[in-house]
């Protein structure tokens, strides 16, 4: 890649995802595929007007293009003319590291499915791991203590967004008394058929990964081939 800044809106962001179909927001494992190496470092740094960190949220909106931890468990785009591709083979691998690792992971996105999207807070209180209110009592066992400070939900999240079942559907903002949005966006995480409805490779996982595989070595003749397979996970 030639490494040109060419970022400088949300409709230039939503442009490179859906040009690149596979677009991570952090550099990676192959050089100047990131919106931070091809953003203009005006915007990138800016702590004065919007940049990539408030373009994430109108890129989703968009609806070209898929966002999550997509990429060595860190955030990025698929486009919606790969993400079928992508799932296919991913939701074809394992990402927990036993079976109550899993049944862990399925109960989160079963609860995030049925909800129909959630925040990390919402999907706190679904679980019942929000901290109780009120004093403990003698009659209360040890084990019923709040869960809060036990089960940190990031690591299943980003397995399960990962495994392609869970992606960021928004980002929302607090907003002060003059209707502007302040403060870091609130993800909040669905089950990509909700967002896209029913998604079908029609192939085999094998077949979906060559696919991609194919797709990138044509577009990154120079990519090392450990870096393509880092890609594509």
């Amino acid at each position: 890649m030639d490494g040109a800044r060419v970022i400088r809106s949300a409709a230039d962001m939503d442009r490179m995802a859906v040009d690149w179909g596979f677009l991570p927001f952090f550099r990676c494992a192959v050089p100047g595929l990131s919106v931070e190496e091809m953003t203009a470092p005006e915007y990138w740094f800016s702590d004065e007007d919007e940049g990539p960190w408030e373009w994430k949220g109108p890129v989703i909106r968009e609806g070209h293009a898929a966002y999550g931890k997509f990429f060595a468990r860190k955030a990025g785009y698929v486009s919606l003319r790969w993400l079928p591709h992508l799932m296919n083979y991913r939701r074809s691998l394992r990402y927990a590291k036993d079976d109550d690792t899993a049944a862990l992971d399925d109960v989160v996105m079963q609860t995030i499915a049925a909800e129909g999207g959630v925040t990390v807070k919402e999907l706190r209180r679904h679980l019942g791991l929000s901290p109780r209110r009120g004093r403990r009592r003698e009659a209360d066992l040890v084990d019923s203590a709040p869960m809060e400070t036990k089960l940190s939900l990031e690591p299943i999240l980003t397995r399960l967004m990962m495994g392609l079942r869970v992606v960021i559907s928004d980002f929302e903002y607090n907003v002060d008394r003059h209707g502007r949005p302040y403060g870091w966006g609130v993800a909040r995480y669905v089950v990509p058929e909700t967002l896209y409805g029913r998604l079908d490779a029609r192939c085999s996982p094998e077949e979906s990964y060559r696919r991609i595989y194919d797709y990138l070595r044509e577009k990154l003749p120079l990519a090392a081939e450990e870096s393509l397979r880092a890609l594509i996970g």
